[in-house]
C-alpha cells in the first residue's frame, strides 16, 4: 500500500516541502522539540498554544512561546481566545514576529480553556467563531489556519458546518481532529469525518488523531485523501517518525534510529533545553521527554524510576550514558 503524499503542501502563499506537520503540544512544543522534528523532515512545526488575552496583558511572559530561529522555519503559532478584537490584536503582534502561519485553536478540550469560551467551546457557537476568524483575517496578511474537532459531543457533531464557516471566513487550511470535545484523547479517532471534510472543502484539509506510527499515517492518507497529517503524540520521544513516514510514503522501509543516534539525540535535546530554560528548570522539564525516549528499551522501567532523584544536567547526562552503554554492551553479547 503506497500513497504518494510526499509532495509539497500549499497553505495560502506558503508552500511546505511535504504534508507532515507537528502539532501544537502544550508544555512540549518548545524550540528544542520543534528543531528536532524539523531536522527529521517535518514540513512545518507549530508553537505551543498562546492565550490572546495573556499576550495582550503581558507580552514579555508570552515571548518565550515565540522564541524561534531560522533553522525551524516554516513556523506556525497557535493562539486561543473568545474575543474577536483581542484575537485580532494578538494576531497582529504575532505577525510582527515574522512567523509564517497563524493558527486559531477551536478544538482544545481542556476545561480551563473551554470555560472561558475558547477552544472547543467555539464549536457550540459558530457565529462567534466566524466573528473571530473574520476579525483575525482582516488583521493579518500571513496565511491563516484553524484547528477543530468533529463536534462538542456525540449529539452535536457539526464539523462540516464549522469547516464551511472557516473556509468562508478566509481560513487557508483546516486541521480536523477526529474526536469530539467530550472524547478528549480517548476513544479511537474517527478518520471518516476527515474524509468527509476533504470532499466538501476547497482549501487543504489536514487530519489528526491516532497518527502514532509511519504505517498508521500511510493508512490515514489512503483512507481520507487528506492533504496533510498533523502528528502529536506520535512524535513524543520519537522525532524520527517524520523521517520514517516520509520513507514509507516513498515506498521504502522505515529506517530505525540506532542506539547511538538515540543517545546523541537525547543528549542534544537535554543540552538545548538547559540552554533555553536554565540548568534546573531545563533538566526538570526534560524528564518527561526522557521517559518517552526510553520507552520500550531494555531496563527502561528501572531507569525511569530513578528520574525524580536527578536534579542536575550533569548527573542526568552521566545516567543517560551509563544506560546506553549497558544497552550497547548487551547488544554485543546477545
Amino acid at each position: 500500500m503506497i500513497v504518494e503524499k510526499t509532495t509539497a503542501l500549499k497553505i495560502g502563499s506558503l508552500i511546505l516541502s511535504n504534508p507532515l506537520l507537528l502539532a501544537p503540544l502544550s508544555g512540549i512544543s518548545s524550540l528544542p522539540f520543534r528543531l528536532l522534528a524539523k531536522e527529521q523532515g517535518c514540513g512545518m512545526v507549530c508553537s505551543e498554544m498562546i492565550s490572546a488575552e495573556g499576550l495582550l496583558r503581558n507580552r514579555r511572559a508570552s515571548e518565550k512561546f515565540l522564541k524561534s530561529c531560522p533553522e525551524e522555519r516554516p513556523l506556525a503559532v497557535q493562539i486561543f481566545g473568545s474575543n474577536p478584537q483581542s484575537m485580532a490584536e494578538a494576531a497582529k503582534i504575532i505577525e510582527g514576529y515574522g512567523v509564517d502561519v497563524l493558527d486559531i485553536n477551536m478544538g482544545c478540550p481542556v476545561k480551563k480553556v473551554v470555560k472561558g469560551g475558547s477552544g472547543a467551546a467555539l464549536l457550540k457557537d459558530p457565529k462567534r467563531l466566524g466573528e473571530i476568524l473574520r476579525s483575525v483575517r482582516k488583521a493579518i496578511a500571513i496565511p491563516l489556519t484553524g484547528k477543530i474537532r468533529s463536534g462538542w459531543d456525540e449529539k452535536n457533531i457539526n464539523f462540516l458546518e464549522i469547516a464551511r464557516v472557516s473556509e468562508e471566513c478566509g481560513v487557508n487550511a483546516l486541521t480536523l481532529h477526529g474526536r469530539t470535545r467530550t472524547q478528549g484523547y480517548g476513544y479511537k479517532a474517527n478518520w471518516d469525518v476527515i474524509a468527509q471534510t476533504k470532499r466538501h472543502l476547497r482549501i487543504p484539509v489536514i487530519g489528526s488523531g491516532d497518527l502514532t506510527s509511519p504505517e498508521a499515517i500511510q493508512y490515514f492518507f489512503v483512507q481520507t485523501n487528506a492533504d496533510g497529517a498533523m502528528i502529536g503524540r506520535g512524535a513524543l520521544g520519537n522525532p524520527w517518525i517524520f523521517r520514517q513516514t516520509l520513507q514509507i510514503l516513498r515506498g521504502s522501509l522505515p529506517e530505525e534510529p540506532s542506539l547511538e543516534e538515540k543517545e546523541g539525540t537525547i543528549l542534544r535535546h537535554l543540552r538545548m533545553m538547559v540552554d533555553s530554560q536554565g540548568e534546573l528548570r531545563g533538566a526538570r522539564e526534560f524528564r518527561k521527554h526522557l521517559i518517552w525516549y526510553t520507552r520500550g528499551l531494555r531496563g527502561s522501567s528501572e531507569f525511569r524510576s530513578q528520574l525524580p532523584h536527578w536534579e542536575s544536567p550533569g548527573e542526568m547526562v552521566g545516567r543517560i550514558r551509563e544506560f546506553f552503554q549497558t544497552l550497547k554492551t548487551s547488544r554485543l553479547f546477545s
